[in-house]
């Protein structure tokens, strides 16, 4: 039988100012819940369908958040949403912007919590890395994120609104009856911010299911990828439920080492995880799985690690991600050496796997791949500390 991922008891709960509104927020809403929760608040049970039809377009599609501007809807039943409801998203406190053009953003949300969010611009393409949790519970030692202790799990509201806020920055809500433009600025998604997402699997879901809707932001299935550090029993529901693109954290060969790197591998081995990801493109329809691979001087980077890896992933349509370690400050490893990440691709290459090197992005403003804590925990020396902030 197969059993749900525990939330790891390792979470450290910060007292933080409330919500002081006291309005509804429809984002992050399934259609269903939109509907429901319009019927509970006066809207005719008949028109419901059709009014959460309606605001879910202007929503999601267009980008209006003010009920007022709604035009297809009634001046008063504007009014009444107006005075119930509300479409609130997370607020940019801080957006960064480095040299190759990555912008980092350091947004709050509901309680005072702050996450970051990333936006990658390329040629032809503009992708997201998103959060699924304030912090993380896996203490992954090469990541300076896991240094941040668990503070709870996004909403569906929340993860959602970090697409959306990028879409405000970006300026790019399309205009009713204007073409369509060729190239989206953001065209792809990757959960590959703070936090696990599959510890937070129902709420990733039902904001993925937003953003994939064709009535809203409308990005397909292959437009967006869920990074997991292996938690086994979520593995196929993902595929079942989302159906998205697949990466894993993987970072070793050896049990060992992985323990050491990635320590879920505790609870979830290697054998373990790489049984679970085998049907993940069957089921999930996905072309092949994505292994990204830290790359740590002396660590795990030789050519034995290579050859091993090429055994490990056989029966697995994959590529492998080779990611030039990006250092943070007190981090315990160093980065390999060019000429060693080169030679550990081309015998990947050799036997048919597809190893890209990625290149470094935003490391000037501390976004790369791994370097992501928000700005208020990176400054906090110690639990001590924090609860004295806290006032305890």
């Amino acid at each position: 039988m197969q059993t749900r991922a525990p939330i790891t008891q390792d979470v450290l709960t910060i007292p933080r100012k409330e919500d002081p509104s006291d309005k509804i927020n429809l984002v992050g809403l399934s259609r269903e819940d939109l509907r429901a929760v319009l019927i509970e608040n006066g809207t005719p049970e008949k028109q419901a369908k059709m009014r959460a039809g309606q605001i879910w377009q202007w929503i999601y599609q267009w980008g209006v958040r003010d009920f007022t501007q709604m035009t297809n809807l009634g001046k008063a039943y504007r009014d009444e949403l107006d005075a119930k409801f509300e479409a609130r998203i997370p607020e940019v406190v801080s957006k960064q912007v480095s040299e190759d053009g990555t912008r980092k953003y350091l947004v709050r949300i509901n309680g005072g919590h702050e996450v970051e969010v990333v936006y990658i611009p390329e040629e032809g393409r503009g992708t997201l890395c998103i959060s699924s949790q304030v912090g993380c519970t896996l203490t992954c030692s090469f990541c300076h994120t896991g240094t941040q202790k668990l503070v709870r799990n996004l909403t569906a509201g929340e993860i959602v609104g970090q697409v959306m806020m990028a879409r405000d920055d970006l300026d790019e809500w399309p205009e009713k009856g204007a073409r369509k433009p060729d190239v989206r600025l953001l065209s792809n998604i990757v959960l590959m911010g703070m936090g696990e997402p599959l510890y937070n699997f129902e709420n990733v879901r039902d904001a993925m299911k937003i953003v994939m809707d064709g009535d809203g932001i409308a990005l397909g299935r292959r437009r967006i990828t869920l990074s997991t550090s292996g938690v086994v029993p979520e593995i196929h529901r993902t595929a079942k439920e989302i159906g998205c693109l697949l990466a894993v954290s993987f970072h070793a060969t050896t049990d060992e080492t992985r323990d050491m790197l990635v320590p879920i591998n505790k609870r979830w081995n290697i054998e373990a995880l790489l049984d679970a990801l085998r049907d993940y493109p069957k089921v999930s329809n996905s072309e092949r799985i994505t292994f990204e691979y830290v790359m740590l001087k002396d660590v795990n980077d030789s050519d034995e690690d290579a050859y091993r890896l090429i055994k490990l992933l056989d029966g697995i349509p994959s590529k492998v991600n080779l990611i030039p370690f990006n250092e943070w400050p007190g981090a315990p490893y160093k980065r390999s050496s060019n000429n060693r990440i080169h030679a550990f691709a081309k015998i990947l290459l050799a036997a048919g796997y597809a190893s890209p090197i990625r290149t470094p992005r935003g490391e000037d403003i501390m976004a790369a791949c791994g370097q992501l804590k928000s700005a208020t925990e990176r400054e906090r020396k110690s639990r001590k500390q924090i609860e004295a902030e806290a006032g305890k």
